[in-house]
Order: C-alpha cells, then structure tokens, then sequence
C-alpha cells in the first residue's frame, strides 16, 4: 500500500511541502479550476494553499476545532440556498465534477475552520481610530460616494452545465437578454429576466464580479466570469453616480476600510511568522 502511495504522488508531482503536508500538483490544478484562474496563476494559487496550510496547522495547535453540527447546518444552508434543499441534486452535481460529498464536506470544514482561525488571531482584534479614518477619509474620497448604484442583468450557469454556455452565446444572437435569461440562468432573479435593480454590487455580488461591473460600460456584457465552478455573464443596464458623503455618513464605510487595511497587514505578518516557523519546500 505504501509503494501504491509513493507511485502516485510520483506520478501526480509534488507542488508544495508544508511540515510533514503534501500538496500535489494535482490539488492546485483542482483548485484553480474552482477558482476559474488561468494557467498564469498556479504560482498564486499554489501561495495560497500554503497559507491554507499553515493556518489549518495553527488551528490544529491552538485545538481550534469546528462541530460536526455547525458543519452541517452550513451545509444545509448552502444546499437550500443554491439547490432549493434537493440534497440529490446536490450530489449529482457533485458527481458530475467528480468531487465525492466526503472530500467536499472536508474542504467546507476547513474552509471554516481557517475563517474562524483568522477572525480569532487577527479580525477581532483589530479596531480603528478616528486619526486612521479621517486619513483613509481624505485619501479616498472616491470610495465615499452616496446613492451610486447599478442595474445589471445576469445568467448564472451551475456547475456542471457549463456546456450550455455556446448554445446560450447563440441565443444571445436573436433573443433578448431577460428571455435568455429566463431559460437558462439559475440566478435567484431568472424569472425577472435576470435583472437586479439599482443595487450595490458589493452588497450583491462577489468582489471578482464587482470589478468586472466597474469596468464596463452602460449596455456592454461580460464575457464568462468564472468562480468555483459557477458561470456568470454579466449586462450592465444601468449606472447611478451619488454624491460625496460627508465623513459623519461615510463613518460606518470608513472604519470598514480602515479595520480591513490593517486587519490585511496583520495577518502578512502572522503569515510571515508561520513561514519562519515551518519547513516548507515549493517545487
């Protein structure tokens, strides 16, 4: 059994050594996929899943441990919110991208398990003072703007249907987006031709699709934007420009802005003293 292992991780090819941790290669593949980045970005990802590995040995020294229970009521959350509580659906999903429910379960789990790490060594320390504010206040005055808001149009493809992506490209040729939208999408919003009026994109979407949305122009669409699996195609319908606030209502947005800058720079630096303290090998 040992030789079948050792051919295996040979064949497979070794990324990273993290302690007595293997990463294969195989695993930043899988996990760039997930992530929908390019070839270009195996370096990063790979960085990534170092870090990953450090903070899930921390928390294995610090006895951090996560509950079966609160495990599994985020996975009921998750399977209600995305597979109207089909747990079959799920999993055929999951079989479809070749992912078995106990491999995904641990990967939740240790997702879970670093988010509570972090917010333990690094966020709930982290506070902001009212000189850092007024400096991140005057320093940006771009990022305070009152009543901006956007209209965008979207069709979310599921994992494992990202085969209908050409045959939906060619309906876009001769149907309206919305129509499209109905037929196709998953979006919470399909049945509304999938339209999401006057919102914040942040406060809807994830930061990837934030800055596509940024980028485009009334009327333009998006090519493909790829994450964990899911497919996103995105229209910009409509954009709203507001006003400068003033810093007494821009205050809740600026402490954010400030705890998260230093809360970033915090967490480089208990990186760095894990890296110093651990054996790592990058292949």
């Amino acid at each position: 059994m040992a030789a079948l292992a050792a051919h295996a991780v040979e064949v497979d090819g070794i990324a990273a050594r993290v302690g007595s941790s293997v990463i294969l290669k195989s695993d930043v593949i899988g996990e760039m996929r997930r992530a929908g980045a390019g070839p270009d970005r195996y370096a990063m990802v790979r960085g990534e899943m170092i870090e990953r590995e450090l903070m899930l040995k921390a928390a294995a020294a610090a006895k951090l441990q996560m509950q079966d229970w609160v495990v599994e009521n985020r996975i009921r959350e998750i399977v209600t919110r995305v597979f109207g509580g089909d747990m079959n659906r799920f999993k055929a999903t999951l079989a479809k991208d070749r992912v078995t429910f106990p491999e995904w379960r641990q990967r939740l789990k240790d997702d879970m398990v670093v988010a509570a790490m972090r917010w333990q060594t690094i966020d709930k320390n982290v506070t902001a003072n009212p000189a850092d504010m007024r400096k991140e206040y005057e320093a940006h005055p771009e990022r305070y703007v009152s009543d901006s808001r956007v209209t965008v149009s979207a069709i979310l493809v599921g994992p494992g249907d990202a085969d209908k992506k050409p045959e939906i490209e060619e309906a876009l040729k001769t149907e309206p987006f919305g129509e499209v939208a109905k037929k196709y999408s998953s979006d919470a919003r399909a049945a509304d031709g999938g339209q999401w009026k006057d919102v914040k994109p942040e406060d809807v979407f994830r930061p990837e699709i934030c800055a596509e949305i940024a980028k485009m122009k009334k009327g333009e669409t998006s090519k493909w934007i790829e994450l964990d699996g899911w497919n996103f195609l995105i229209r910009k319908d409509d954009e709203k420009t507001g006003a400068k606030m003033s810093f007494e209502e821009a205050y809740d947005a600026v402490a954010e802005n400030v705890r998260r800058e230093i809360a970033d720079k915090r967490y480089r630096e208990w990186i760095d003293r894990l890296k110093a303290e651990t054996y790592i090998k990058v292949y």
